[in-house]
């Protein structure tokens, strides 16, 4: 989605040659599409040295314009790099969403033309792709879940009936039998159903006898 949103915004923001987004969903190093390869190492500049528009604008939650490059001394590096590729000016927009920082940029060959553009399809395109990232990503925590808790459903029979085998061999409550497999699955770093099918299997046996004591 962010391939297109960059191939989208310059058509739609008259002047701008180009545009790059950048997403931090808890990766290290965060994802970044751009028009331009010359765009991308824009981009690569600014996270290599933790300085220039993009880590300002994720400092203060706000828009960052660079009207004319040329004579703006904020950023020495991205600056140098910006005026080598033939870019003069940018504006860089942050979004922040629910653990999810999302930066969309626009970059002018000319000085200025860029400040108009702070309430229009820079602003609603990034904030559609925040929304779509958050959402996607609690999507697969919802999942995630849900495959976790088929998982359990599935193999409590299997615990109960090894918990059983458990009750019968060391003349214990359920709770207690159920103690010395969580603890045997933890010590052999095996998972409980994995385990309480084997004890099924061997009807006990395959538990070193440390375990059958609490």
């Amino acid at each position: 989605m962010e391939g297109m949103l960059n191939e989208l915004l310059p058509r739609l923001v008259p002047g701008s040659c180009g545009a790059t987004t950048t997403v931090w969903d808890g990766t290290a190093e965060p994802p970044t599409a751009a028009t331009h390869p010359d765009l991308a190492e824009l981009v690569r500049v600014q996270l290599r040295d933790d300085d220039g528009p993009i880590p300002t604008a994720l400092r203060t939650g706000t828009p960052v314009h660079a009207g004319d490059l040329l004579h703006d001394s904020r950023w020495p590096g991205y600056r140098a790099s910006a005026l080598d590729t033939g870019i003069r000016a940018s504006a860089t927009f942050p979004f922040h969403r629910d653990g999810v920082e999302v930066t969309v940029t626009l970059y002018h060959l000319r000085p200025g033309g860029l400040e108009g553009a702070a309430q229009g399809p820079p602003v609603l395109l990034g904030g559609l792709l925040a929304d779509s990232i958050v959402r996607d990503r609690r999507y697969r925590q919802v999942l995630a879940t849900v495959d976790e808790l088929d998982t359990a459903l599935r193999s409590r029979p299997v615990v109960d009936q090894a918990c059983g085998i458990l009750m019968h061999l060391m003349g214990c409550d359920a709770d207690a039998a159920f103690a010395v497999l969580r603890r045997a699955s933890q010590h052999t770093n095996r998972k409980l159903a994995d385990l309480a099918r084997a004890v099924v299997a061997t009807r006990g046996a395959v538990l070193p006898r440390t375990g059958r004591t609490g």
